[in-house]
C-alpha cells in the first residue's frame, strides 16, 4: 500500500511541473506581447531547468518565444551581439524540437525572424572583423551558418576567421566539417551593374542576370569564377596539425583527400607544399611535375610554383616558374611584382659584403665589382616594375620601389617623369 502512495506521489509531482512550465510559458508569451521583452526573457530563464522533461511541441513554443523576445532587444540594440547570438541558439533548438516532433508549427512563422537574424550576425561578423575582433566574428559568422546549414560558405568563413583569431582548435573542427561534407566553394558568380546603385548585384543564372540587362536595369555584365577551397581547406587543416606535432596525420588527411578529389590541382599543391616544409624535397619535386603536367598552361597554377620555390629559396625555379606564368599571361601582376622582387631580394647579400670591405687596393676592386652587380640587379628589375605599375597605374608600393631603383642608378629624367605621374 506504501508503494503505491509513492507511485501517486511521483505522478503529482510531474503533473506540477508540467503545469508550472506552462504557466510560465504563458506568462512569458503575455510579457513578451505587451511589449515587456526583457521581463518575458526573465520568465523563460527561470523555467529553463523545467524544459528538458517537457514535450517537443512545448519546448518549441519555450525557444519561439525565447528567441522572439531576444531578437526584440537585440532590434533595440539591448546587448545586441550577446542577444543576437542567445536567439540564434534558440531558433535553433526550435527547429530541433519541432523536427523531433514532426509538427512544423513556428518553423514557418519563424523563418523570416531567422533570416533577420542569420544576415544581422553576418553583417555584425563583418564589422567585427575590421576592428580586429576575430574570436568574436567567427562566433557570429557560425551562429549563423546554424541557422541556414544550406548556406556552407558561412561555415567556412567561420574556419578561416578561428585562424585569423588564433583559435586553432576551434578552426580545425570547422574544416574538419567542411572536409566531411567534401566541400568545395567552387561556383559561378553572375554579375551586373545595378543603374540606382552602381554597385554590382549577383545573379542567380545568366538568364536571369541577361533579363535584367535587356530590361534596361543593369548594365556592364560580367562573369566571375569562384575557385575551389579544397586546397586551402586541407592546407590549413595540415598547418595546424602539422604546429600540433601531428605531421603524419597533416599528410595522411591529405593524402585522403585527394584519393576523393583526383583531379583537384590545388590539393596536389597544398601536398607539395606540406613536403616542402618538412623538407621532404624529392618528394615535393615529383608532386611539382605531377601538377605542371596536368595544368602546364594554368598561369595561377605556375605562379604557386613560383611562391612555393622562392619560399624555398630555389631563386631559379621561381624565376622559372613567374616568367612562365608572364608567358602565359602577359597581364599577370604579382609574377612581375615577384619577379622583380626576386632580382632586389639579393641586394641584401651585396650590400652587408660592401660594408665588410675596407679601403685596400684589393678592397676597393672588390666594391666596385659589388657596385656593378648591386646596379645590374636593379637595372634587371625595372622591366618587371615598370610592367606592373602599367597594369596598376595606382599601386604606390610599386611607383616608390621604382623610384628607388632610378635613384640608386642615377637616371634622373625617369625618376622626374614618375614623380610627375604621382
Amino acid at each position: 500500500m506504501k508503494g503505491k502512495y509513492v507511485i501517486l506521489a511521483s505522478a503529482l509531482m510531474v503533473s506540477v511541473a508540467t503545469f508550472a512550465q506552462k504557466d510560465q510559458i504563458k506568462a512569458a508569451e503575455k510579457a513578451f506581447r505587451k511589449g515587456q521583452a526583457q521581463e518575458a526573457v526573465g520568465i523563460l530563464n527561470e523555467a529553463e531547468s523545467l524544459i528538458a522533461n517537457a514535450s517537443d511541441s512545448e519546448k518549441a513554443q519555450y525557444f519561439f518565444i525565447k528567441g522572439n523576445a531576444l531578437l526584440d532587444l537585440a532590434n533595440k540594440n539591448v546587448e545586441e551581439d550577446k542577444n543576437l547570438s542567445l536567439a540564434a541558439d534558440a531558433y535553433v533548438s526550435l527547429i530541433a524540437a519541432e523536427k523531433a516532433s514532426g509538427k512544423e508549427k513556428y518553423s514557418g512563422e519563424a523563418s523570416t525572424s531567422i533570416a533577420t537574424i542569420k544576415y544581422k550576425l553576418i553583417n555584425s561578423a563583418i564589422a567585427d572583423s575590421k576592428i580586429n575582433k576575430h574570436a568574436l566574428s567567427a562566433k557570429k559568422l557560425y551562429d549563423a551558418y546554424l541557422l541556414d546549414k544550406k548556406d556552407t560558405l558561412n561555415l567556412y568563413y567561420a574556419a578561416s576567421t578561428y585562424v585569423n583569431a588564433e583559435e586553432y582548435d576551434k578552426a580545425l573542427k570547422l574544416y574538419g566539417d567542411l572536409k566531411d561534407m567534401n566541400y568545395s566553394g567552387k561556383e559561378t558568380n553572375y554579375l551586373a551593374v545595378n543603374k540606382l546603385t552602381k554597385e554590382n548585384d549577383l545573379f542567380k543564372s545568366s538568364l536571369e542576370r541577361d533579363r535584367m540587362v535587356k530590361l534596361g536595369t543593369h548594365e556592364q555584365p560580367t562573369t566571375e569564377q569562384i575557385p575551389s577551397k579544397r586546397g586551402e581547406i586541407y592546407k590549413n587543416i595540415a598547418l595546424i596539425l602539422v604546429q600540433n606535432g601531428k605531421t603524419a596525420e597533416a599528410k595522411e588527411a591529405i593524402a585522403a583527400a585527394r584519393k576523393t578529389n583526383p583531379d583537384d590541382t590545388s590539393l596536389i599543391l597544398t601536398e607539395a607544399n606540406l613536403y616542402l616544409e618538412t623538407k621532404d624535397f624529392d618528394t615535393y619535386k615529383k608532386l611539382i611535375v605531377e601538377i605542371l603536367e596536368k595544368n602546364p598552361n594554368d598561369a595561377d597554377l605556375v605562379f604557386n610554383l613560383g611562391v612555393i620555390s622562392g619560399t624555398a629559396k630555389n631563386v631559379v625555379d621561381a624565376e622559372k616558374y613567374y616568367k612562365r606564368a608572364i608567358e602565359i599571361n602577359p597581364k599577370y601582376l604579382n609574377a612581375y611584382i615577384n619577379m622583380a622582387a626576386l632580382k632586389l631580394d639579393k641586394e641584401g647579400v651585396i650590400i652587408a659584403e660592401m660594408n665588410k670591405l675596407g679601403t685596400s687596393d684589393k678592397d676597393m676592386k672588390r666594391y666596385d665589382v659589388l657596385k656593378k652587380e648591386r646596379q645590374d640587379l636593379f637595372r634587371a628589375a625595372i622591366p618587371y616594375l615598370a610592367n606592373a605599375l602599367e597594369l596598376e597605374p595606382k599601386n604606390g608600393d610599386v611607383a616608390k620601389t621604382l623610384l628607388g631603383v632610378y635613384s640608386a642608378l642615377e637616371m634622373t629624367a625617369e625618376k622626374k617623369a614618375l614623380e610627375a605621374k604621382m
